[in-house]
């Protein structure tokens, strides 16, 4: 999957998000990452390649996740949504 790395001074935790371009909550997450420093790769799945979309999708399925944006993976740990408090905790904010 072609994925864009948003670097960070922060790299304990592996940390990627699907995202949607145009989702407000995404932007939020993204921005949330930003602001702590925390480096990250994210996909943003409206705008990437059909078998790349597929390819998020079945990864969420088979986490047992909701297919639903923001998806964000720490470390293995899937937070669906923005929780700012599980977002903190996850990454020992």
């Amino acid at each position: 999957m072609n994925t864009t790395k948003v670097e960070g001074t922060n790299k304990q935790h592996k940390v990627f998000v699907y995202a949607l371009s145009t989702c407000g909550w995404c932007k939020k997450s993204k921005q949330y990452l930003k602001d702590n420093n925390i480096e990250y790769q994210y996909l943003d799945v409206d705008t990437c390649t059909r078998e790349d979309r597929q390819k998020a999708i079945n990864d969420l399925k088979n986490r047992n996740a909701p297919v639903a944006f923001p998806a964000i993976i720490i470390d293995e740990k899937l937070i669906s949504g923005f929780k700012k408090q599980d977002l903190d905790e996850a990454l020992n904010l």
